[in-house]
């Protein structure tokens, strides 16, 4: 049975180390946190991030990532996106030569603009795949019913990983659009805080629809000026998780656009929520990548304004109201 690593023991880690113990993989969790890591190896429970749930006794965990790189034929990893490239960095020397990565981080590189795929490959040389779509952790590590994409380069690879991580209740998709599959996955996250915003200032269930159908279309608009295929945006990694994150107070940048919206300053925020909410950096990037390919994403301006800039978020709500009319399709 194939070795598995997986790197960062947030929610999401800790959930997909638990999914593929209960198949019989042999897994081990890299924990960031030292004291954490002797916890969860004490007591089998993730007290920080998940706490309803004990893992497995063949979990291995540990605080040193050459021991749970050792061996691994596959890697997981489930690093928040800004920091993925500094661990990985470290990982390099103890990662097989014949390894696949499955990146399940969702988020944009601030600074260099690249997606966390782009900058595992660029680290490693290793093939790449990434696995995305709407998948609550709490949710996923309850059994409750699933559906993901899976998406690789080679379709080979596709078939193979599409059956290491489908179970009854966890239902995989195989596609071959990288790229946007790790845009909608990034950017949901972004309007997912807008539609927090919404909700928090009372503007009703029509404005949450409409900011939904358009968020979709900045994304897909920003997608295909990268090279994205257009009906990627309809599936599970960008439609279907767009839907969730923008609906449900589980959904951590949900929730911090409700915070937004009820007056509290970004900084206090973060002080007080224990998980990375990722759709804060993603604002950014997002906003840079509209600049950088002269595409229109107006949405996306306003969150990155409230959230860089300070802008009250009822004077973004009316300047996006006003703006010129036009057709709702063109171009």
């Amino acid at each position: 049975m194939s070795y598995i690593a997986v790197i960062g023991a947030g929610s999401w880690g800790t959930t997909l180390s638990y999914l593929l113990s209960t198949k019989g993989y042999d897994v081990s969790l890299w924990v960031y946190e030292r004291d954490l890591a002797e916890e969860m190896e004490r007591t089998r429970i993730n007290s920080a991030y998940l706490p309803d749930a004990k893992l497995p006794e063949n979990i291995k965990i540990s605080h040193q990532i050459d021991e749970v790189m050792d061996k691994a034929r596959y890697i997981i990893n489930a690093v928040p996106a800004q920091h993925t490239r500094s661990v990985f960095k470290e990982s390099l020397p103890y990662i097989l030569d014949e390894a696949i990565i499955i990146s399940a981080s969702k988020g944009i590189e601030r600074g260099t603009l690249m997606t966390i795929s782009a900058v595992l490959k660029e680290l490693s040389g290793h093939e790449v795949a990434v696995l995305s779509g709407p998948s609550f952790a709490r949710e996923v590590i309850k059994g409750l019913p699933t559906a993901v994409t899976l998406a690789t380069e080679d379709k080979d690879t596709g078939f193979m990983l599409q059956e290491v991580f489908n179970t009854d209740n966890f239902r995989v998709y195989t596609h071959n659009d990288i790229l946007g599959v790790e845009i909608g996955g990034a950017l949901k996250n972004v309007m997912a805080i807008a539609s927090g915003i919404s909700d928090s200032l009372g503007l009703g269930y029509n404005a949450r629809a409409s900011l939904i159908t358009r968020g979709l279309v900045e994304m897909t608009r920003l997608g295909l000026a990268m090279g994205a295929k257009e009906k990627t945006f309809l599936g599970l990694s960008c439609l279907g998780d767009l839907v969730l994150t923008c609906t449900s107070p589980l959904s951590r940048n949900y929730t911090l656009g409700i915070k937004l919206g009820q007056g509290m300053k970004l900084k206090d925020i973060l002080d007080q929520t224990k998980s990375v909410v990722e759709g804060v950096a993603t604002a950014e990037s997002a906003f840079e990548l509209s600049k950088k390919y002269n595409i229109e994403m107006p949405i996306v301006e306003q969150v990155y304004k409230i959230i860089y800039e300070e802008k009250d978020p009822a004077v973004a709500v009316r300047d996006l109201m006003s703006r010129p009319l036009k057709a709702e399709f063109y171009g």
